[in-house]
């Protein structure tokens, strides 16, 4: 449930007086997801609405910060790995890798052996950006799909008929408009005919204003280099 669900779950409860089993019912959640929202709610108010981290309050446990940078040390001076410096500190080979990752350092395999720079980033990491506010930046991009005809493409009516649907009948390609949110992930979509500059300035357009209605001042905008985004019309629009 997003914060506005569980904030409209909780106003039924408390506000409009409703049973916890019948707002459960309405938001197909438990009736212990439904108590918990409605009893923070009466405590915080909206603010309450939000996720808590699930980092416990004290870890009694956690290895002593004193030990954590001797093999932050080690790791930095002599390059050794988890296996190797756990053997040194006499310790599990699991929890150093933890304090390792925990500390942003990356394996020895991303290093430059020589002088220790990392030269190769994660894949996963590099990709999952996001912006501090929404509006910072609007991804807009294209999908090309070919039309299936009626009754079915080829995997339906078999490859012989579906050439005939592609050649005969010139059912051509959907182009799916996409904007989307870097922060929110909101998006906006539209099915059009084709991919050129006017399409694409006037769906910028009504995209822009599905964004402002959502209450998004949009900042800036990405695009691959196509050539509908590289026309002089959509960069005034």
């Amino acid at each position: 449930m997003t914060p506005a669900g569980r904030l409209r779950l909780a106003q039924l409860v408390v506000d409009k007086g409703w049973t916890l089993r019948r707002a459960a019912e309405r938001w197909n959640c438990s009736v212990t997801t439904a108590r918990r929202w409605a009893d923070r709610y009466r405590a915080l108010g909206r603010d309450g609405m939000v996720d808590r981290s699930s980092r416990p309050k004290t870890s009694p446990r956690r290895t002593p910060s004193r030990v954590e940078r001797r093999v932050v040390g080690l790791r930095v001076s002599r390059r050794w790995g988890p296996a190797r410096i756990a053997y040194r500190l006499k310790m599990a080979v699991s929890t150093v890798h933890k304090i390792l990752y925990r500390y942003g350092c990356p394996p020895l395999a991303w290093t430059d052996p020589a002088t220790g720079v990392r030269i190769k980033w994660s894949r996963k990491k590099a990709n999952s950006y996001v912006h501090d506010a929404p509006g910072d930046l609007v991804h807009v991009d294209i999908k090309k799909l070919g039309r299936i005809p009626d009754g079915g493409g080829w995997r339906v009516v078999g490859k012989q008929a579906g050439r005939r649907h592609r050649g005969s009948n010139g059912q051509g390609y959907w182009y799916i408009h996409n904007a989307v949110d870097d922060h929110t992930r909101l998006g906006y979509s539209e099915l059009l005919g084709d991919e050129r500059q006017e399409t694409a300035a006037a769906f910028w357009q009504r995209a822009h204003a599905y964004f402002e209605a959502a209450g998004i001042v949009v900042k800036r905008v990405l695009t691959d280099n196509g050539s509908c985004y590289r026309s002089r019309l959509f960069a005034d629009v």
